[in-house]
C-alpha cells in the first residue's frame, strides 16, 4: 500500500508561508483559504492554519556533535531529488542558514541530511539514505 501522511500546523501568516514553500523550497500549493492552505510536500499533506498566537520552545539534542531541533518533520527523498532540492534551497539562502551532514557514517542507516527553518519557526529535515532499505534500522 502506498500511503501519505497528513500534519496540521499553526502559521503566523498565511502569504508568508505560501511564499515560503512555493517560492523558496519550490513545493506545490493545494487548496486554500483566508485560514489555511495545503503544501504538497513530496506527495504529503502539510495543513497550514493561521493562529492569531501561539508559542513553541524549541529544546535540540546532540547528535555526531551536531545540535538537532527536537520537534521537526520532513521527508525521505531519492538521492537525485535530495540533491535537486538542496540545489533549490542552496540558491535561495546563505549557506550558515542550512544544517548539512551525513549521519552514521559507514554504519547502517547512513544518510544524509539537511534542515531549513520555515518563517513560523518549524524546522523541516530532507533525509536521503545510502541504502533505501536502511531508513528504519
Amino acid at each position: 500500500m502506498n500511503t501519505s501522511f497528513h500534519i496540521s500546523l499553526p502559521c503566523k501568516n498565511i502569504e508568508e508561508t505560501i511564499s515560503y514553500y512555493r517560492d523558496q523550497l519550490d513545493l506545490k500549493i493545494g487548496r486554500k483559504t483566508n485560514n489555511w492552505v495545503d503544501i504538497n510536500l513530496f506527495g504529503h499533506q502539510v495543513t497550514f492554519v493561521l493562529i492569531e498566537k501561539f508559542d513553541f520552545q524549541f529544546p535540540f539534542y546532540s547528535l555526531d556533535s551536531e545540535q538537532l531541533p527536537s520537534f521537526h518533520f520532513g521527508v525521505v527523498l531519492d538521492n537525485e531529488t535530495w540533491d535537486n532540492t538542496y540545489d533549490t534551497v542552496n540558491r535561495q539562502w546563505s549557506y550558515d542558514t542550512i544544517i548539512k551532514k551525513t549521519f552514521f557514517e559507514d554504519q547502517n542507516g547512513e544518510h544524509d541530511t539537511f534542515i531549513v527553518k520555515d518563517p513560523n519557526g518549524y524546522y523541516i529535515e530532507f533525509k536521503t539514505f545510502k541504502r533505501s532499505d536502511e531508513i528504519f534500522m
